[in-house]
């Protein structure tokens, strides 16, 4: 509890007791402490009262708040200390400092913060207001939520004293295991989302409704939080949180920072809670990374503390709830019809091929576009660390690999799903990536019947994708000689397909290369076609052609004899059409 004296001018001072909570101050009916004088706005500032320490909003007021004389910067938090003076208008509020409530009269149950969220508020407002000067001329702003930055530090507190309310009422994790309907549920949560944000003494700051505060309170109480904003929009591929208060995106190939954030740390791990626990994963101290997706197959990343410095993050690739097709990625530009047409015919003679790529590159994306000329009468199946592969034959098994319980047992990795998939008669086998000793599984049974199999790998070249398929047999812990390991791979893989991602957001193959023969013991390679990079326009988009280079595939007589309409004037130089604008 607080005491404070307020005088106006030639009168005796009036000395008041403020217990924690939060007041409106202004000459407004509604304002808690209210002063009439010239030049005080209807709600001119407010205090932020906790056991020990007194702060002060400046509510963006006509004429302004000081204290001791200083002038306060608008929608800024300002801790005052014991004998400070707050001027408005010309009534000066003279503080006393704390002192204990009496006995008789214990201070009302109010939603309150604790000196230490306090702290924590005030840092995050000063760390929002550096990323909004920083921002400027940097990362674009993506506008979803409409909150404005400068009022985001308020409706953070405002959700951070909503959550401490609701959290008394309201035990929603009690509630689900009782047996309550998830409509139930929501319903409740809702009526009670709505009680709480009217009866909260804070003001809301211009610009900035109760029904986008209570949606934000519901988002975040009953699903997602801010994700829920941006999940729904197709053209964001990516999604990064970066603690509560930083969320990314990518829209559209263009990395922007949004204006939606998490209430604190324990939002954000609620989110991800929500993510993995119908998976069956877990994530906590013991185990602070995991792998999981979203209901659509969209891939999820989450790393907790201690090892993530910025708190809880949470980093999702998105796809789409239509899942490209051939001619979505002739439309972007990051395949041409000829090189679609070459990619049909080896998945339809059984070509082993693999899709190289850096991260975020698109392999995936090709995967599926690949696996969709599969035919549709016969066996597939896919072997996933988290399920995405969105595939429309009949004749499907989807297996996804399991990490170790609490006690580190039960693991069933995706080696070990490759080799049981090996007695499920698999006519086609692909696997989601390979990035460990699961590759020297692959390639045996590439060798041995299972031909025409699919699966995408980390690496800058075609070339280089073979060095880590070396590296990635070797961890299967097998101390094979080199030459075998490259005879291996020789005789089992056939096509290898490069994908980059350019700098200004585009995605596209840059190669598509044929493995012919070994010489020694060196691994030759061909290359079908090429993308010619040709620089880049005004707009700062990459500029270039789709060149075939004249090497006509090993198998071209299988394509034939197999009757695919594929002609072979697709692999003449001469032959332009591929030019991207």
């Amino acid at each position: 509890m607080y005491e404070i004296i307020i005088k106006n001018p030639g009168q005796r001072g009036m000395v008041g007791k403020l217990i924690p909570g939060a007041y409106k101050v202004g000459s407004g009916s509604d304002c808690h402490i209210q002063l009439q004088d010239q030049g005080i706005s209807p709600v001119h500032a407010q205090f932020s009262v906790s056991d020990d320490s007194f702060k002060i909003i400046d509510l963006d007021s006509d004429t302004g708040t000081f204290v001791d004389e200083q002038l306060l910067t608008p929608n800024t938090l300002y801790e005052a200390v014991t004998g400070s003076t707050v001027k408005i208008g010309s009534i000066e509020i003279v503080l006393r400092g704390p002192i204990a409530p009496p006995l008789s009269e214990p201070p009302e149950s109010k939603p309150e913060i604790s000196p230490e969220e306090e702290q924590k508020i005030k840092d995050n407002i000063a760390k929002a207001e550096r990323m909004d000067d920083d921002a400027k001329g940097k990362i674009p702003l993506l506008e979803i939520s409409g909150i404005s930055a400068k009022a985001r530090p308020f409706v953070q507190e405002i959700k951070k004293l909503a959550h401490h309310e609701l959290l008394k009422r309201l035990n929603l994790k009690r509630m689900a295991l009782s047996g309550t309907s998830e409509k139930e549920l929501h319903e409740k949560a809702k009526s009670t989302i709505r009680e709480i944000v009217g009866e909260l003494s804070v003001p809301l700051p211009k610009g900035v409704t109760a029904e986008q505060v209570e949606q934000e309170l519901i988002n975040e109480a009953i699903g997602l939080g801010p994700l829920e904003y941006l999940i729904p929009i197709d053209d964001i591929t990516e999604i990064m949180v970066n603690g509560p208060n930083q969320v990314f995106a990518e829209h559209k190939g263009v990395l922007y920072k949004t204006d939606t954030a998490f209430a604190d740390d324990h939002q954000v791990m609620a989110a991800i809670e929500r993510i993995v626990s119908p998976l069956g994963r877990r994530i906590d101290e013991s185990s602070p990374m995991v792998d999981a997706r979203l209901p659509d197959g969209s891939r999820v990343n989450a790393i907790i503390p201690p090892l993530s410095l910025v708190g809880p993050s949470i980093t999702i690739r998105k796809f789409s709830k239509t899942p490209f097709q051939v001619n979505d990625l002739i439309r972007f530009g990051s395949i041409t019809r000829e090189i679609a047409d070459f990619l049909k015919a080896c998945v339809l003679v059984r070509k082993n091929i693999i899709i190289s790529g850096g991260t975020g590159s698109g392999k995936t994306t090709l995967l599926n576009v690949l696996s969709s000329f599969l035919p549709n009468r016969e066996r597939i199946v896919t072997i996933e660390d988290a399920a995405e592969l969105q595939l429309n034959q009949e004749h499907i098994v989807r297996l996804e690999s399991r990490p170790p319980n609490i006690e580190g047992k039960g693991e069933i990795s995706i080696r070990d799903l490759v080799r049981n998939s090996l007695r499920m008669r698999p006519d086609r086998i692909v696997v989601g990536e390979c990035r460990g000793g699961e590759a020297l599984d692959m390639l045996q049974a590439m060798n041995t019947g299972h031909d025409g199999s699919l699966t995408t790998i980390h690496a800058n070249t075609p070339r280089d994708a073979l060095s880590r398929l070396e590296t990635l047999v070797l961890m299967a812990g097998f101390d094979l000689p080199l030459r075998a390991i490259r005879e291996q791979i020789a005789s089992a893989v056939t096509i290898i397909v490069q994908l980059n991602r350019d700098r200004d957001g585009s995605r596209r193959v840059t190669k598509v290369s044929e493995i012919t023969k070994m010489e020694g013991d060196i691994i030759t390679m061909q290359d079908i076609f090429v993308f010619k990079h040709g620089g880049w326009d005004d707009n700062e988009k990459i500029i270039g052609e789709y060149v075939p280079t004249g090497s006509i595939p090993t198998f071209m007589d299988e394509i034939e004899r197999a009757k695919i309409p594929l002609d072979i004037s697709t692999f003449n130089p001469a032959k332009t059409g591929g030019k991207l604008i």
